[in-house]
């Protein structure tokens, strides 16, 4: 068998279209944030839209290359989070069996992770009184360091890229050689298409899985101090909060916590097991995440909601709903590839693996998709019906999710 097999299946349009991805879908963020501003945000079906307004504020490129606080700033971030993923205490395990016959290891640590930010943030209140000059400069920068975070994606998934090239420094795979494992989807040899798809399967610093880190550490926890960034400016502001910012930071606050502290169970997930760290995935975890999954509270920042009991409930009950609905069908399918549910139907594949078909699989392909999709839509009724814009997350997560389920129908 080969150890790294040419890539059969070409997405996005091939070169073309992963090169017109790779330069909107950064635009496309700023624009995003651009619409919701202090200074000037969407209001109901865009009537207030102007085009100008889109580019007000943003600099000529070299300019952020030159903004030494932004990066400052960031690096710090990315950087410190990177040596506490190496240090902190945490449950060790093994991933899937790569296509060598090897499994990578895993420090489990999203515990002792969270528990250090929450001290840390406690600090600085206490130290600060309460005025936490570093939430201050995050909203107060908000687009500036998105594209910050832009640029840094790049020049991560362009050094992943040349590394793939380098074999091994240190120890053979798992065939005695040193040549790396790619990752199949973006082993084409083409520059631009194995670049935006990511070349090498698990890029590693040292003890850092590159891939796993940025999925779960700076573009999740910085979508919570974003989130909490627009909590603190409004304290400052009114001396009060209002209860549909407060519910969505609680509900958004919930999902960030749970992905982190159950990393686990992202090691057998398809961008783990099968994609590349390419800068599809680099922008995604650093930039979109942040900067996209905390519209809803930068709205509610800059116009905010009153609910009723009766409202805030209702809300409340479909993010339950849906978490329920994710968890559940999530843990059935766990313990059945654990072999603990062997009473239950499955279908073999044509690769040998069994897919359940029964439980909450009987009711459909990804019933956990479901489930997913309406914690999404709980936290976009968050912000009442002011503006469509607020509900772009759901809309682009029902696409994401069905490009998903298309792929694990290929895969």
């Amino acid at each position: 068998m080969t150890l790294n097999p040419k890539t059969q299946s070409i997405e996005f349009g091939g070169p073309p279209g992963v090169l017109g991805l790779a330069l909107g879908l950064p635009i496309f963020t700023v624009f995003l944030n651009q619409m919701i501003r202090p200074d000037y945000y969407i209001r109901g079906f865009f009537y207030n839209f102007d085009f100008a307004q889109l580019w007000n504020g943003i600099k000529p490129w070299h300019y952020y290359f030159t903004r030494y606080d932004l990066w400052t700033y960031y690096i710090v971030w990315f950087v410190s989070l990177a040596v506490l993923d190496v240090i902190l205490p945490g449950k060790h395990m093994h991933g899937l069996a790569l296509r060598d016959g090897t499994k990578l290891h895993y420090k489990i640590n999203g515990i002792s992770m969270c528990s250090t930010l929450a001290l840390v943030l406690s600090a600085r209140w206490i130290l600060t009184n309460g005025q936490m000059p570093e939430l201050q400069f995050l909203y107060e920068n908000n687009t500036d360091i998105c594209i910050i975070t832009i640029l840094f994606s790049l020049v991560l998934s362009v050094f992943c890229y040349l590394a793939s090239f380098i074999p091994l420094l240190r120890g053979n795979n798992g065939v005695g050689t040193r040549e790396r494992i790619l990752a199949t989807p973006g082993h084409t040899g083409n520059c631009i298409y194995d670049w935006f798809l990511g070349r090498e399967l698990n890029p590693r610093l040292g003890p850092l899985d590159v891939k796993l880190f940025c999925e779960l550490r700076p573009g999740m926890l910085l979508w919570l101090l974003i989130n909490l960034s627009c909590l603190h400016h409004v304290y400052l502001l009114t001396g009060k909060f209002n209860n549909s910012l407060i519910l969505v930071n609680i509900l958004q606050g919930l999902y960030i916590l749970d992905g982190v502290l159950n990393e686990e169970g992202v090691l057998s997930m398809i961008d783990v097991t099968t994609d590349g760290f390419g800068f599809m995935l680099a922008f995604g975890d650093l930039t979109l995440v942040p900067f996209t999954y905390s519209l809803q509270c930068r709205y509610l920042s800059v116009s905010p909601q009153v609910f009723s009991p009766y409202h805030m409930g209702s809300i409340i009950a479909v993010m339950a709903l849906g978490f329920y609905i994710f968890k559940a069908s999530n843990h059935e399918k766990a313990m059945f590839r654990a072999g603990k549910l062997p009473h239950l139907k499955s279908i073999k594949t044509a690769t040998g693996t069994s897919l359940l078909c029964d439980g909450w699989w009987s009711l459909s392909q990804h019933t956990n998709y479901l489930g997913d999709w309406l914690i999404s839509l709980s936290w976009c009724l968050a912000t009442g019906f002011q503006t469509p814009l607020t509900y772009y997350y759901s809309a682009y997560f029902a696409t994401l999710l069905l490009h998903r389920q298309q792929r694990d129908i290929r895969i």
